[in-house]
């Protein structure tokens, strides 16, 4: 005799929904006007802001070690990739449940024709990485005088 298991609808759309976001969460990224896929595991979530003098992009990576992020600018593309590793399982742990996505991550964004590539910078605290992205000078917005005549 067999057991019978109580049908969860819940559990099931959950499932659908866990393999859904796994097959989306691979990004296609744009490379010389060509789109290729990507093997990155997760995406990090940003916010990007702007102010008259630069771009502020923040990108949330908890628990990702300074060497294992890499981020570079080619072509008015700037890319932030890396890997988030897991911790190993000990035999005496028992996990219930696992969420978080490990392994490595890819975001790509295309850069306005007004930015100082030379003047990016990086920095990386507390599972945060902000890049700043100063516009160039051309961008920048200047006050006009309206003289009366």
């Amino acid at each position: 005799m067999s057991a019978l298991m109580r049908w969860d609808p819940f559990r099931e759309l959950e499932d659908v929904s866990d393999r859904l976001n796994r097959m989306f969460a691979r990004p296609a990224v744009r490379t010389n006007g060509k789109e290729t896929l990507t093997v990155a595991d997760w995406v990090p979530t940003v916010d990007i802001s702007e102010t008259d003098g630069e771009y502020l992009i923040k990108a949330e990576l908890p628990e990702v070690k300074k060497e294992d992020v890499k981020v570079t600018l080619e072509e008015g593309v700037l890319t932030i990739q890396g890997q988030r590793r897991q911790e190993k399982e000990e035999k005496t742990t028992k996990y219930h449940r696992i969420e978080r996505s490990y392994g490595t991550f890819l975001r790509s964004f295309s850069l306005p024709d007004q930015v100082n590539e030379s003047g990016v910078k990086a920095e990386f605290k507390d599972g945060m990485l902000n890049l700043h992205i100063p516009k160039s000078e051309k961008a920048k917005p200047r006050a006009i005088e309206v003289k009366v005549g």
